[in-house]
């Protein structure tokens, strides 16, 4: 018997659900509540004043519409509830327990409830209510927030100026039919700061808290989120000039978009082209002449469309307020490039400094405060707004990273929003009510009806209010598949009439990783990778990234090769690579992911495979799962790094021979790239890879702080390799593999090399962009127009030949050899091909040698090279 946890459901207003060891027949079962949260167990027995509602077993269990709601509970014995919705009401505002008895009475189990289901039963009107902070055009503001199990909720009020002293208190009134809170006011209380005081029972403590929290629905935060404050986002004073009428660049489909994946720290946190003051903030991006704009606007004009910010909504892990915020001691850059004293350094501030990628949210729908230069005020919302428009002038598009599937914190932790105003409905339970966190932190449960508004709630706000152009979802096989179609949906609506912003122009992607308390859609049909075919939301590629790179995420052994690291064509000699035969074989494994991943990863693809069958995407099989299971090629995302994981350079380190020269890594990391470039879907690229930037190997950078993360746009500072061992706290195991290559000075690229690989990853974007061939938009298309004409056992390994056809014909060899290769294509002898323009305009020396014999259909390739021809075929 343990009231602490709970382990039975209240799923509906007529069914409970209980999960029993032994027959249930010769026990009395009860609903129990205490209003006052008075319920203990003493000695064996229930003691406490409480109210108390027969259960009866209901003998079908629970009906078919319910399992599939509630798939994880079908098991579970199912208790008929016969109780009005007044008393149901009533008893959810107290602590609500479950017990079973003996016939003569005797308490056998006790054990709390979840409720989430009868909230979002009794409750469901809610999920048209109007949340936060509303301005009306009458002149009244109202604030509301939704806490149907308070006993009483009141607005904490403190002046404009600051929060200091004790707050002014206003009461609130309660709508019974949707538990909505509210106070009624005036444009007047622009400015204040409030808080609301909940009076609720938590069953983390298990009794009635009084507790003083912010706004979930918050529009602007004092600093560091202590406290929100009312602000119109349609007032004069945050809106910048010209946002109104702010243009956007041209929209694209899914399937040609090439995303530039950024922190907004990271972009000018080292840039002194920046004043200091906007270093590492949103500010910077309206800093036209900068090093990084710069860089953009030539990234822009070849053809990225679309800048992805790692997560720029309001998280807990940073001290906002730069005077707050600590630096490593000492002078870093003296210090040896293989030394442990940097991280060691940064270790001692790491929770100090103001450096978080900031997978950690507080609150959904503001601006970081540390991405500010005021983040004390609304500030941050002009700054925000005034860097999307800078982008939007440059050419791109915005994508925001949301953090949907956890919080950083639950429970009475000062940290927690959303579960001190509703206790154990926003977070996701397991079996005995403690929440889950297979996310890392405090998942959410965006299968509740509130939690699920949440999300729709939030992304409107982005989308209408900042213009915002994309949504990478994080960790989204932890959403409902029908939570992220709801949005889609909610975003469709949108018209450029009536809410300033094309809807349908707006991009979804995210993680749609299968793991944790959800898996197999153990709770609901998942947002994952197999489920989202056909929604034409863009899911990552995980097939593609792991045969371009060799190895797979979490690997222990770093030296583990892949097609553009050297497996079979350059290997490093360590035994993690087999024999020889062995990696032959497994490289032409890894052609066959490519040529899948190269399609968009359709499921439906045909094409020959390495074995010399037939097969289609969905009938090869990597890892006990489908390769290809899109339905379009706009839904995948196809990469080779992101922040997560080794940056591409670090990863060319570990796996490549050491001797390789600074300018063949370059090779092969364009090597790489190319494949986010030039095949069909999505591109996305970390930013700085087109500039070989390296973060000293750490695998895991998110707390590393600005020493490993900072991109280095002045090539004359270095790429960021040799900058010290990685944080011991998540590389340690890796160093004795590191500590050689970071003493290495052969392994750091010159500025000329650098700059040089700019060049030709620029050359690949403007190829792509001045082609319909590469971003073809359906399954059709791809399958009539792409083809890999040398595929099967005799292809050469480290070798794949593309050909695109339409008005004219597309030839592109990849090359992984440390050699010359020829690519005999019999069918377009007497054709005329040659190098496309962009290379041969280009600086490349080596590639200037590519080659096409129209007597015999061969392509001539240099060694570790991407060569696209373009041209025509007599033969077709």
């Amino acid at each position: 018997m343990d009231l602490t946890r709970q382990r039975a459901h209240w799923i509906d207003r007529s069914t409970l659900v209980w999960r029993f060891e032994g027959p249930v027949g010769d026990r009395r079962c009860d609903l129990v509540w205490s209003p006052d949260a008075a319920l203990e167990i003493i000695d064996g027995a229930l003691v406490g004043p409480h109210e108390t509602l027969p259960l009866r077993v209901r003998p079908g269990g629970l009906s078919t519409e319910q399992r599939s709601r509630w798939p994880h509970l079908a098991d579970h014995t199912a208790f008929t509830v016969e109780a009005d919705v007044d008393t149901i009401k009533t008893a959810l505002r107290g602590q609500v327990a479950v017990t079973a008895r003996d016939e003569g009475g005797w308490l056998l189990v006790a054990t709390g409830a979840q409720l989430p289901g009868v909230l979002d039963d009794v409750y469901a009107d809610a999920v048209h209510a109007d949340l936060g902070c509303r301005f009306h055009d009458d002149g009244g503001v109202t604030i509301s927030v939704w806490a149907p199990t308070a006993h009483w909720v009141a607005l904490e009020w403190w002046p404009p100026d600051g929060t200091d002293g004790d707050p002014e208190v206003l009461g609130m009134w309660r709508d019974d039919r949707t538990g909505v809170w509210r106070v009624d006011g005036d444009w007047g209380w622009t400015g204040r700061r409030y808080r609301f005081r909940v009076e609720v029972y938590h069953p983390a403590t298990q009794r009635i808290e009084t507790m003083s929290v912010t706004d979930p629905y918050s529009i602007a935060l004092t600093a560091n989120s202590t406290h929100s404050i009312v602000a119109n986002l349609l007032d004069p004073l945050l809106i910048p000039a010209d946002w109104t009428a702010l243009r956007k660049p041209r929209a694209v489909t899914p399937a040609r978009a090439q995303v530039y994946e950024v922190s907004v720290r990271d972009f000018s946190s080292y840039d002194r082209s920046v004043p200091e003051p906007r270093r590492g903030t949103f500010a910077a991006f309206a800093t036209p002449n900068s090093a990084g704009m710069r860089h953009l606007r030539r990234l822009a004009d070849a053809g990225t469309t679309h800048l992805h910010l790692l997560p720029a909504f309001d998280f807990a892990t940073v001290p906002e307020l730069r005077a707050e915020q600590a630096e490593p001691s000492g002078d870093l850059t003296a210090l040896p490039p293989d030394s442990a004293d940097q991280q060691a350094r940064i270790a001692e501030i790491r929770d100090r400094d103001g450096y978080n990628w900031g997978y950690d949210p507080l609150h959904y729908s503001v601006p970081e405060g540390s991405y500010s230069t005021d983040p004390d005020g609304p500030r941050r919302i002009t700054e925000f707004r005034e860097m999307v428009a800078a982008l939007n002038g440059v050419g791109l598009r915005v994508v925001m990273d949301v953090v949907y599937n956890h919080t950083v914190a639950g429970g009475v932790n000062h940290h927690s929003v959303l579960d001190r105003i509703v206790p154990g409905y926003y977070h996701r339970l397991l079996a005995d009510g403690r929440v889950a966190d297979s996310t890392c932190c405090a998942n959410t449960a965006p299968e509740h009806a509130m939690m699920g508004k949440l999300v729709v709630d939030s992304v409107l706000r982005w989308a209408v209010d900042y213009k915002v152009d994309g949504f990478r979802f994080d960790l989204m096989g932890h959403h409902p598949k029908a939570n992220i179609l709801a949005v889609r949906a909610a975003l469709d609506r949108l018209t450029p009439q009536q809410d300033g912003v094309d809807g349908r122009a707006v991009l979804i992607y995210g993680e749609g990783w299968d793991f944790g308390e959800v898996a197999g859609n153990q709770r609901f049909v998942q947002a994952s990778q197999h489920q989202l075919a056909g929604t034409g939301v863009g899911t990552f590629n995980d097939r593609l990234r792991d045969a371009v790179r060799g190895g797979q995420a979490f690997e222990n052994n770093p030296r583990s090769q892949g097609y553009a690291t050297g497996l079979f064509t350059d290997p490093n000699g360590d035994d993690v690579n087999g024999p020889p035969d062995h990696q032959r074989a497994r490289l032409l494994f890894q052609h066959d992911l490519i040529k899948i991943g190269l399609t968009g990863n359709l499921a439906s693809y045909r094409f020959v495979a390495s074995s010399g069958q037939s097969v289609t995407g969905g009938s090869y099989y990597y890892n006990g799962s489908p390769a290809g299971y899109c339905a379009s090629p706009g839904e995948c995302v196809s990469y080779v790094d992101a922040h997560d994981n080794e940056i591409l350079f670090d990863t060319l380190a570990f796996k490549l021979p050491p001797s390789l020269a600074p300018l063949e890594r370059a090779r092969m990391q364009l090597l790489a790239l190319s494949f986010t470039v030039l095949g069909q879907g999505m591109g996305f690229v970390a930013a700085g890879s087109e500039r070989l930037r390296s973060k000293s190997l750490d695998r895991n950078s998110f707390d590393s702080g600005d020493w490993f993360n900072a991109i280095r746009w002045d090539p004359t500072e270095g790429n960021g390799f040799g900058l010290g061992l990685p944080p011991a706290w998540d590389n340690q195991d890796k160093w004795s593999f590191a500590g050689p290559l970071l003493a290495d000075p052969l392994l750091v690229p010159d500025p000329d090399v650098i700059e040089w690989t700019v060049a030709r990853y620029l050359e690949l974007l403007r190829i792509r962009r001045d082609s319909p061939l590469f971003g073809l938009d359906t399954a059709v298309e791809v399958q009539d127009r792409v083809s890999f004409p040398l595929s099967g056992p005799a292809e050469t390994p480290g070798v794949i030949t593309m050909r695109l056809s339409g008005v004219e014909d597309v030839v592109v060899v990849f090359n992984a050899v440390p050699a010359t290769v020829t690519q005999k294509l019999p069918r377009l002898r007497g054709g005329a091909f040659d190098l496309h323009p962009h290379q041969k305009a280009g600086g490349d020396e080596r590639l200037s040698q590519s080659a096409f014999d129209p007597a015999t259909g061969i392509f001539t390739v240099p060694a570790r090279s991407v060569a696209v021809f373009t041209g025509t075929s007599l033969r077709g």
